[in-house]
This record gives structure tokens, sequence and C-alpha cells, in this order.
């Protein structure tokens, strides 16, 4: 398998993982170097291998990320026992036609004016490394690891996997 094919085959993994969840914990670094996280609505678009959020130019998330362009988003769907940690660096876009390419009505809660808003901006994470769980027992099981001996459950019955996504596109 080429290099591009297995990148490929990760962005269909995360896709495939990630597919149904509306909201993301968005992580940030703080200029005291502490972590910040935040609930962002997800685009209703497929994942493409890079993550795109909206956000108000003003917002503190703005001026962490021009100063630590580092940042993780991560994904949980429980009923359905998937995990995702998407780790990547975020740029600030306001591309209008991006804009309205990821625009959905239900992001008028947050932006009332939506797209004419002037402080509208997009959060661009270009991904570069992401890792996931999932399985019959996944991580509910893993993170109760008490409980799992006591149901005689082993870790192995779960899919976890880290993947990399540097450098290809």
């Amino acid at each position: 398998m080429t290099t591009h094919e297995k990148h490929e085959e990760n962005v269909r993994k995360l896709r495939e993982m990630i597919k149904g969840i509306e909201y993301a914990m968005l992580t940030t670094v703080e200029d005291d170097g502490s972590l910040r996280s935040r609930p962002m609505a997800i685009p209703k678009v497929e994942f493409d291998g890079d993550l795109y959020f909206f956000t108000k130019a003003n917002a503190p998330k703005v001026n962490e990320v021009e100063r630590d362009r580092h940042v993780c988003a991560s994904f949980a769907a429980p009923e359905g026992q998937r995990y995702v940690s998407m780790s990547g660096l975020a740029r600030l876009l306001r591309d209008r036609t991006k804009m309205q390419e990821f625009w959905f009505p239900e992001l008028k809660a947050w932006f009332p004016d939506g797209l004419e808003d002037p402080e509208l901006e997009l959060l661009w994470i270009s991904v570069t490394q992401a890792e996931y769980w999932e399985g019959p027992l996944g991580t509910l099981i893993y993170m109760a690891g008490v409980k799992a001996m006591a149901a005689d459950a082993a870790f192995e019955d779960s899919d976890h996997e880290k993947l990399d996504l540097k450098g290809q596109s």
C-alpha cells in the first residue's frame, strides 16, 4: 500500500468514526500553558483530513491559536462506543466561500447575524495525527478497569489505533 493509499484509508476510518457526532471538544493552549477545552459544533460535511469550526474573531480561542497553533479536537459517541482524538495545527480563515459551504442553520444560535457577521471566521485544523477507540467493550470498560476485570472482559476486544496524517495530502 502506498503512503497516499494509507493516508486515504486513515481519513476514511476517521470519517466513519466521527460520522453523526454533532459536537467536538476543542482544546487550545492558554497564555500560561494550561489547556482549555470548549464544545464546538461540527459542520455537516464529510471529514477529508481537515476540520473546520466557526468562531468569532474576538473569541479567546483565536488569540490562543494565534499564539500556539497546536490544538486537539475530541469526539465521543458513547452509545456506539466510538471515541476519537485528532491533533493538528490550526489557523484562521476568512474565506466567505468556505463559510457558505460549511454553514448550517443551527449555527444561528451562536452567530445570530449568520454569514453577514463581519466577526465570523473559520478555524481550520490540518489534522496531523489521530487516535481512536471503538468496540463492544471499548473505552468504557478500559476506563473502568476494575469492572472489566470483574466481568472477565479482555481489553483486546476493543479496537484502538493511532494514525499518522502528517504531510499526506
